[in-house]
């Protein structure tokens, strides 16, 4: 497995995921699929946010592993890398950001690892079914949550991140690439018959969408205390 360099670990790190064990590990993203754990975690992530809202509180951590889940998309077009990890190794802990609390996530660096290019079609169609599909189908157990409010959850941190991946000669072309692989229907045909990205994009460049109010959905931002609407609310 390659070695992580600071500057890959920092990036991480800027969106909450971090490569040394927590203090506490208080579950994995693996608990998510245990049906014992489904009448639990709303509660539990509304005792964690403070929220009256059951599906506030669970879309408040479906927005927190976007984040995990839009990075793959960052490292694979910057670096040619992938978290290929178990999901029992992807663990989440309590956090304090701005005097709220949330959950930060906290993976082994070891389980990076390189995507040659002969895979590249197959491993992004992976990340959508096993880390995407699977995730918003556990979610959906634990509350009445919307699977387009999950799924926007998801790309909103996408669009920001290939937004920026798109402004650095470096990585444009592949980050180009990639979204044109995103907005395949083939990779999605293991659960739907379209792109779901492309359906959230239609086309348009990461950088007409950054700044722009595109949901159609609502995360119910609002209803966690000391949050407020997100930047992209379509009640705005």
């Amino acid at each position: 497995m390659p070695a992580l360099t600071f500057e890959q670990v920092e990036m991480l790190n800027k969106y909450r995921i971090y490569t040394t064990p927590p203090k506490r590990a208080l579950f994995t993203l693996e608990r998510l699929s245990k049906e014992f754990f489904h009448d639990d975690f709303a509660p539990l992530m509304q005792g964690i946010t403070d929220s009256k809202n059951a599906t506030a509180a669970v879309s408040h951590f479906a927005k927190r592993y976007g984040m995990f889940f839009a990075m793959q998309f960052h490292m694979l077009a910057a670096y040619d890398l992938v978290w290929d990890g178990k999901f029992i190794d992807l663990q989440f802990d309590v956090t304090e950001e701005f005097g709220t609390h949330t959950v930060a996530m906290f993976i082994n660096p070891n389980d990076y690892r390189y995507v040659i290019p002969e895979e590249r079609q197959y491993k992004i169609s992976s990340i959508l079914y096993y880390q995407g599909y699977e995730i918003v189908q556990q979610l959906r157990k634990t509350t009445t949550i919307s699977p387009l409010t999950i799924w926007e959850n998801f790309f909103i941190h996408m669009i920001n991140i290939f937004d920026k991946l798109l402004e650095n000669p470096a990585t444009a072309t592949q980050a180009m690439d990639d979204i044109e692989l995103l907005e395949n229907p083939e990779l999605w045909k293991r659960f739907s018959d379209k792109s779901l990205f492309y359906e959230f994009t239609k086309g348009k460049n990461p950088s007409q969408l950054a700044s722009h109010p595109k949901r159609k959905s609502c995360c119910f931002s609002m209803d966690i205390p000391g949050l407020a609407a997100c930047g992209y609310c379509p009640r705005a």
